[in-house]
C-alpha cells in the first residue's frame, strides 16, 4: 500500500481506499486545509485580464 506525506502536517499516511481522508492523514488535517482555501490563504497566480479582450469585459460586468 503506497504511503504519502500529509499535505498539511507531513505525517506519513496510507494513500488507499482504507483512508477516507486521503491524501490527508486525518479529518482534522483535511478540514484545516479546506479552511485555508476558504480563507484564501492559498492563492493561484493570475495575470490581470487584457482590457481589450471582449470576453473579459463581459465577465467583469463591462458589457450588458
Amino acid at each position: 500500500m503506497p504511503e504519502v506525506s500529509c499535505p498539511r502536517c507531513k505525517a506519513l499516511c496510507a494513500y488507499a481506499p482504507s483512508n477516507p481522508y486521503r491524501p490527508f492523514c486525518s479529518e482534522r488535517c483535511k478540514h484545516l486545509d479546506w479552511g485555508a482555501w476558504a480563507n484564501e490563504a492559498y492563492r493561484l497566480e493570475a495575470s490581470p485580464p487584457d482590457p481589450d479582450d471582449e470576453a473579459a469585459k463581459h465577465e467583469l460586468g463591462g458589457l450588458n
